[in-house]
């Protein structure tokens, strides 16, 4: 069970929560550019001095298993009892796969979703507390872990039991994030709440909060890219943010299979929430056919007439918010395209798109998209 406390001032809740879950040493995971901000030390400042923190700040954009493996060693070396996650997805993840490992025994690959079979996760991991600094992954609410491995591949860990004990979403700590990033993690977020509604399951429950989602997301995207230090804007793009990551449990789609498989290219370092959002507009002409009148829905809550094209709407927001519109601008290349449609077709979110697609298709949507 996870407990969510949302507002402003709300990282202050962290000595309490450590508390209540008897954590007195725990390892901090966040990135470099955290550290370096002071938004790490803003974090640690707010509870007691009997508190001994640890500190893993080496996420990279991707996390990695190498990283998992250096966090996980930090842990064990430093005898800590918790763990706080401080970061977008990334650190978030990565706290996951620490968490995991620090109870439960096997390689990290072992508990991959596509492991025959993969290694059933039980109740037995470390406290996690997370910390959202951005408004995308919607990680802090959501049940998996995707980890980048050796060769270009990406690793997705799934079980109830990863999602976070607590969640401090504080939408003051996303006002210092840059104007790209904003961009990327918010268009990330809406295709969470994009992917999850058009999703094949029947969930009604899911549908509204993806719903909901997606009219705070696009009402406030531009003006949270625009106006950095907007507390509203900021606000309503964290929560549509939390309303992606409970919307992710009725599955995903094409966009994020084409995505995992795009962003585990090592060499570079792709964002995960920017690959979203140029390869959303060729996914949703492609699923079109296959899902009618539920793009009016999605049109009605982004403020737009039911009888306008979700892919053009979609280009045309990327395109205000600064975001590439190819592929090809990111550094992909023809050559990469066969080996990306062999990974996206077996990705595990393909399985809920609401077209069934094949390598052959998905080699036609990278292609479109570069």
């Amino acid at each position: 069970m996870t407990t969510t406390w949302f507002g402003v001032g709300m990282v202050e809740r962290l000595a309490d929560e450590l508390a209540a879950l008897r954590v007195s040493r725990p390892l901090l995971v966040t990135d470099h550019g955290l550290t370096k901000a002071g938004v790490a030390s803003l974090a640690q400042a707010t509870v007691p001095d009997s508190v001994q923190w640890t500190t893993y700040d080496g996420t990279p954009s991707n996390p990695t298993v190498e990283a998992v493996e250096q966090a996980l060693d930090l842990y064990r070396r430093s005898g800590c009892d918790g763990i706080v996650a401080l970061g977008g997805g990334s650190p978030i993840d990565l706290a996951k796969a620490v968490a995991l490992l620090a109870r439960q025994e096997g390689a990290l690959e072992a508990f991959d979703i596509t492991a025959k079979p993969p290694v059933t996760i039980t109740f037995d991991v470390a406290p996690l507390i997370a910390i959202p600094t951005t408004a995308g992954t919607g990680s802090e609410v959501g049940r998996a872990a995707v980890i980048s491995a050796p060769g270009d591949r990406k690793l997705i860990i799934v079980s109830l039991h990863l999602i976070p004990r607590v969640v401090l979403a504080d939408p003051a700590l996303t006002s210092g994030l840059p104007a790209g990033m904003t961009a990327g993690t918010g268009m990330d977020a809406m295709t969470h709440c994009i992917e999850g509604f058009l999703a094949p399951n029947f969930n009604p429950p899911a549908a509204a909060v993806a719903l909901d989602g997606i009219r705070r997301l696009s009402a406030n995207i531009r003006r949270a890219v625009e106006e950095g230090s907007d507390l509203e804007a900021r606000a309503h793009m964290m929560l549509g943010s939390l309303e992606g990551g409970m919307s992710m449990a009725n599955g995903l789609g094409g966009v994020h299979a084409m995505s995992h498989a795009a962003g585990a290219i090592e060499r570079l370092h792709l964002h995960h929430g920017t690959l979203n959002a140029v390869l959303l507009p060729p996914v949703l002409r492609y699923n079109h056919p296959a899902v009618g009148e539920r793009y009016g829905e999605v049109l009605a809550a982004m403020g737009q007439s039911r009888d306008a094209s979700l892919d053009e709407v979609i280009l045309e927001l990327n395109a205000s918010l600064g975001l590439p519109i190819r592929l090809g601008a990111m550094g992909v290349t023809e050559d990469l395209l066969p080996a990306l449609a062999e990974r996206a077709a077996v990705d595990f979110t393909a399985r809920t798109n609401p077209r069934q697609a094949g390598r052959e298709a998905y080699f036609q949507l990278f292609r479109e998209a570069l």
